[in-house]
């Protein structure tokens, strides 16, 4: 995640001098940028992982103070059939799905199936273990929020934030093109690429600003240690359960962001992006500059 500053071609250029023969190569991530992503992928997959094993202890989501066992807002539960193997089952309020050989019951190397709301292979440490989940997740926790505000300090301290975040009246008026394009698959060629989408923009805003923050806090509120300090917030969030509820509700919102990213970036070069978050060069698609290489301000 970081900006993408190239100056386009000026428009009085003849079209020889606006479209040279020189590939047109980018400085677009920062060395700062670089480290700051790449703890933040380190720390989302293990709190995931973690989240996950820990969710696996107790796999019923509820809304308000106390526990309703017999009205859970989600679930993710696996029953005995005939057969004597056990089958999964996920409910949304009332809804139920059958998640059989992922949620809820999967199985193992010998055949059998376990009862197990997330497979093995999606947790960590791996067993389940609701200690060692929560020893990882918490550890984890405290880097990323520490690095989540050395990345939000950066983005402020750089004019990252308002100069390539910041949504602009263009950005609104493209809003339905860009919605299109991504439909379609179309993505931004030479001087476009260069610069954050509206679809980015906001992607990028809503997990700055809302996931990640609605994480720490809810994550805080959770922990029985800060009841005396963050009591009035969880009231204010329609008590214990409804908090942990709004966790996870965070917590699969940045999966959603990730999975979306992840695939964003196989259909747009994976090489190209990968390239340019590690060594910070990145090579505009379908674009020519002027023969030097442009600095990004990320």
């Amino acid at each position: 995640m970081g900006a993408n500053a190239a100056v386009a071609p000026d428009a009085s250029t003849t079209p020889a001098q606006a479209v040279p023969s020189a590939p047109w190569t980018i400085y677009r991530h920062r060395l700062p940028v670089r480290l700051l992503h790449w703890i933040n992928a380190v720390c989302f997959f293990v709190m995931l992982g973690s989240g996950l094993a820990i969710f696996n202890a107790h796999p019923h989501l509820y809304w308000g103070q106390q526990s309703d066992f017999a009205h859970p807002v989600f679930e993710i539960v696996a029953l005995r059939g005939a057969d004597g193997q056990y089958h999964g089952t996920t409910r949304v309020g009332t809804h139920a799905f059958s998640t059989d050989g992922v949620l809820g019951a999967s199985r193992g190397s010998d055949g059998q199936s376990s009862y197990r709301a997330f497979p093995s292979w999606a947790t960590l440490p791996g067993p389940q273990s609701l200690a060692l989940g929560r020893q990882w997740h918490f550890t984890f926790a405290w880097l990323l929020a520490i690095n989540g505000s050395l990345y939000l300090l950066w983005t402020f301290a750089s004019r990252h934030f308002g100069g390539d975040l910041a949504p602009t009246k263009t950005d609104w008026r493209g809003l339905p093109r860009s919605v299109l394009d991504h439909i379609l698959l179309r993505h931004p060629q030479g001087v476009a690429a260069t610069r954050y989408n509206v679809l980015q923009k906001l992607a990028y805003l809503a997990v700055a600003l809302v996931l990640l923050p609605g994480m720490v806090v809810t994550g805080l509120a959770m922990s029985p240690n800060m009841d005396s300090l963050l009591g009035w917030l969880v009231a204010a969030l329609g008590g214990r359960q409804s908090v942990r509820t709004l966790h996870f509700v965070c917590a699969f919102g940045l999966v959603a962001f990730v999975a979306i990213h992840l695939i964003e970036l196989l259909i747009a070069g994976a090489y190209n992006h990968v390239r340019s978050m590690l060594t910070g060069w990145y090579r505009v698609p379908g674009g020519h500059g002027d023969g030097n290489d442009a600095e990004g301000r990320a």
